[in-house]
């Protein structure tokens, strides 16, 4: 049964269909498992644990009528803690919201439940979400898998570290500049992040609305797929026979390979090579305008950021971490017409990549040109994290400005991801070309 905490979703609901896996059996292994678990208190928030057995017990009666509901019915995962789920308290990392107990699930939540996962607690983030670290000295730090003295990476901290550490099928995380493919990147997941406005945010804590998404973390693409069905209440996306032979990809020069680590850069490289032998035609791109607008980010996240939260933060600003307060606080130095401005330059920027991108699959970049930094380093030298946090987001802020959608990857280096990000609402298409990426890097 310990075999299972490594199971990929897919195969375990495979097993169940088999009737090899019973979900109760299922659940129980995996809450035993958080419970005994020496970081379990930096990982979960707080389980469910009630929730989750009487939805295995469901579950296995489907199981046994022949009536599952999904190939992942009956499988258990996390959900970060921001998305609200009836009487149990979803406070989004923050103690400004300590003891907030919503009285209906979000809809991605309903959405999941009615295709028959199994939500097992939610887990713990990044303050509010405003973080592509993963510090948390107001709630919890979760572990990184590769480093017991680096972050995690954020905002979806948790949701990575539940997967990584065997205590979770797949997390379902945010993603506003890049926190789940962050996290993924540096604990070695495969991660989506989705086009902003396809899966509904109700019932989700924002922090910007125009650019929150919502994605999986999870150990395959496979597994990613499934979850972006159970998320949208939909049926999964047909992956076989996908191939990587004549497929376009264009390298990023612009921004994306600006001041990027060694590591980091090696294992982008290495992994570009592997796709090229699988058959991918690998080209580069410039995007001038990008370059133009990236430093547009600092009026559109913070002025809306701080417009939404204001007047919760202003009235206990006491209550927050520094960093991130002040980073919330960066958004009262500009004005109406500064963010209409941004708004403008930015929809100008997007219609140039088109144009730039058009004829390729999907763009690659380094999904982080930096490795998790330091926990300690980080929570004494405030200069140290505002430009690591900044660096760290860089890369996968593109994706989130440019209105795309985005999939990182295991390169097999540790802590090292690959990014295809390709055209809005493409999700299906870019869970294919994932699939086959995944495995020429294997």
């Amino acid at each position: 049964m310990e075999n299972w905490l490594w199971t990929s979703a897919g195969d375990l609901g495979r097993g169940i269909a088999a009737g090899d896996i019973d979900p109760v059996d299922l659940t129980a292994t995996y809450l035993e498992a958080i419970e005994s678990h020496p970081l379990r208190d930096r990982i979960y928030a707080r389980l469910t644990h009630d929730r989750a057995l009487a939805e295995a017990e469901a579950a296995r009666a489907r199981a046994r009528a022949g009536r599952r509901r999904s190939l992942l019915d009956g499988v258990p995962i996390s959900w970060k803690d921001l998305f609200d789920s009836a009487g149990v308290a979803t406070e989004a990392g923050s103690a400004l919201l300590k003891d907030r107990v919503p009285e209906a699930d979000s809809i991605v939540l309903r959405n999941a439940t009615a295709m028959g996962a199994v939500c097992l607690g939610k887990t713990h983030m990044s303050e509010l979400a405003f973080s592509g670290l993963g510090l948390n000295p107001s709630t919890a730090t979760p572990p990184c898998v590769n480093d017991a003295d680096a972050v995690p990476g954020g905002s979806s901290s948790g949701a990575a570290a539940s997967v990584a550490f065997g205590l979770a099928a797949c997390g379902i995380g945010s993603d506003t500049g890049g926190s789940v493919r962050i996290p993924s990147a540096w604990n070695d997941l495969v991660g989506l992040k989705t086009t902003a406005g396809r899966v509904t945010l109700e019932g989700v804590v924002p922090l910007c609305l125009e650019f929150d998404t919502i994605g999986p973390l999870a150990r395959t693409v496979e597994d990613a797929a499934l979850v972006l069905s159970l998320l949208e209440g939909g049926a999964a996306p047909d992956l076989r026979g996908a191939t990587l032979a004549g497929r376009r990809f264009a390298v990023l020069q612009t921004v994306a390979l600006d001041d990027v680590r060694d590591g980091p850069r090696a294992a982008f490289y290495g992994a570009v090579d592997r796709l090229a032998n699988a058959g991918a035609i690998i080209d580069t791109v410039d995007v001038p305008e990008l370059a133009e607008v990236m430093p547009l980010s600092g009026v559109l996240y913070t002025a809306e950021a701080y417009g939404l939260w204001r007047d919760v933060i202003e009235a206990n600003p006491h209550l927050m971490y520094e960093q991130v307060l002040e980073r919330f606080r960066l958004g009262a130095k500009f004005s109406g017409p500064d963010y209409v401005a941004a708004w403008a330059k930015l929809r100008d920027a997007r219609r140039a990549w088109d144009r730039a991108t058009a004829r390729y699959d999907a763009v690659l970049c380094p999904t982080a040109p930096n490795l998790p930094p330091n926990v300690d380093r980080l929570a004494s030298d405030g200069d140290y994290y505002v430009t690591e946090n900044l660096l760290t987001l860089r890369n996968t802020r593109i994706g989130n400005l440019m209105g795309l959608c985005a999939l990182t990857l295991p390169t097999g280096t540790a802590s090292c991801g690959i990014s295809l990000m390709a055209a809005p609402n493409s999700e299906e298409a870019l869970l294919r070309l994932g699939v086959a990426a995944e495995r020429a890097l294997a």
